[in-house]
């Protein structure tokens, strides 16, 4: 009797042969060496760390995560041709506690009777609730399973601290230009897995297209590959000869790589926001508008740029915050497509304004100074004096009116808390000139008056 936990059982490959055969070309194409393997050279290039753990079989647990289509499954089956582990897989999406339960005691009973360990590849592992990671941990721990989990979400965020902390993280990035162009022309050529006996080739737009549309990511590129192929009609000598159309027609439209609430979210907005404030309006555009194409709530940007103003151009051009905010208003009120205009026209303006971190510096300086320090008082002269019996309390004594003195500024008078504190203006468009009257206003107030910086040309 096989072992039912055997997924590689001699009864079964037959029936993978055939599978493998009707698979799609990016299924039947995965690479079954490293040397066959394409793209990830920062971890799989000769001497990178990963390779040599692969070569030498000194793989502990580890996690491949990346976006769809940059080999984490090739990887991990290109890992099981290398070990000599028993190599089982899971797919979180269809398996339960009991099918993990039952791999894994199959695995510890395999070590026990003849020494062998077992490599468990986990596919979507992020989609393993906590008391199904939790499971694994014993076994990884004790080196029962050597633990292969693949995901495109952020380990850090979907996977199970004590998981991480046993386990190595390797990320995976999407394939460059050139690693996209070796598979289509190493596809089209191959006769055994590929496209090699349809006699297919590409025109040069059409490959640039394919390549361009595929966002680095290998199933999209072949699989579009296959689709142009098998249903395009061979011309009189035979030969499938593909055109742009062709392709076009195929792939369809580019997809943005873009996710709502996970990493391409908070990268992408972490990376307009850092335009606007490094102002690089071109930057700051792009992000933008690749946001826009994905679907982003214009809500969400809308109230990015409103802090943005109010955080990072601040008082050096107080109109700022007036613009962002009726960019916001714009967009609630007419909507999407047409709301792209004034959040660009906002974001375009943010970007070229004047820089200051002032207002943002000097509330958190203030409310530290609230939260840690002794708490300030209300000085007498500053207290409220309308009410009555209030005067016999020495409330609002001594207090001197600003509108009665020149320039409205009450000489000697003080507000509790030292000028200087809290506030920095700096030297950037309008908050130059705030600078410039605050060092006025402190020498009237010293009484050895400056020259008023409003009378300057």
């Amino acid at each position: 009797m096989p072992d039912p936990n055997d997924l590689f059982a001699p009864e079964e490959s037959a029936h993978a042969e055939t599978v493998a055969k009707s698979a799609p070309l990016a299924a039947r194409f995965r690479p079954r060496t490293l040397d066959e393997y394409v793209g990830q050279e920062h971890l799989l290039a000769p001497g990178k760390p990963l390779r040599r753990l692969i070569e030498s079989d000194r793989l502990a647990s580890l996690i491949l995560f990346g976006p769809p289509g940059v080999g984490k499954t090739s990887l991990a089956e290109v890992i099981a041709q290398r070990t000599q582990c028993r190599f089982e897989r899971l797919n979180a999406v269809e398996s339960s506690v009991a099918d993990l339960r039952r791999c894994l005691a199959a695995a510890s009973t395999r070590l026990k009777m003849n020494g062998q360990r077992t490599v468990l590849f986990i596919d979507e592992i992020h989609r393993f609730n906590k008391s199904q990671q939790d499971a694994l941990l014993p076994d990884v721990e004790s080196g029962t399973v050597r633990l292969i989990g693949a995901t495109t979400h952020n380990p850090s965020f979907y996977i199970n601290g004590p998981l991480v902390s046993r386990s190595q993280i390797f990320a995976l990035e999407p394939l460059s230009d050139e690693s996209i162009a070796r598979l289509i022309d190493t596809a089209l050529t191959d006769t055994e897995r590929g496209l090699g006996k349809w006699n297919a080739v590409l025109s040069d737009d059409a490959r640039r297209h394919l390549i361009f549309t595929s966002e680095g990511d290998a199933r999209r590129a072949l699989n579009g590959l296959e689709l142009a192929v098998l249903t395009t009609h061979p011309n009189a000598e035979g030969k499938i000869e593909l055109s742009l159309a062709d392709i076009e027609a195929c792939v369809q439209k580019k997809r943005v790589l873009y996710d709502r609430d996970e990493d391409q979210h908070y990268d992408t907005i972490s990376a307009f926001i850092k335009s606007v404030r490094g102002s690089d309006p071109d930057a700051a555009i792009y992000w933008l508008a690749k946001m826009v194409e994905a679907g982003e709530e214009p809500r969400f940007i809308a109230r990015r740029l409103v802090i943005l103003a109010a955080e990072d151009i601040g008082l050096a051009d107080p109109r700022g915050i007036m613009v962002a905010v009726a960019a916001q208003q714009a967009v609630e009120f007419i909507g999407m497509p047409e709301g792209r205009i004034p959040l660009a026209e906002a974001t375009l303006y943010l970007a070229t304004a004047p820089k200051s971190n002032s207002a943002i510096t000097a509330i958190d300086k203030a409310l530290e100074a609230v939260r840690m320090e002794s708490q300030v008082a209300v000085p007498k002269h500053l207290r409220d004096a309308h009410y009555k019996g209030a005067e016999k309390l020495g409330h609002g004594a001594n207090y001197q009116y600003s509108h009665d003195f020149p320039e409205g500024i009450a000489p000697g008078q003080s507000y509790g808390i030292a000028p200087g504190s809290f506030y920095s203006p700096t030297l950037h468009g309008a908050e130059k000139l705030i600078s410039e009257r605050l060092a006025y206003w402190k020498s009237l107030k010293s009484g050895i008056p400056s020259p008023n910086p409003r009378s300057r040309g």
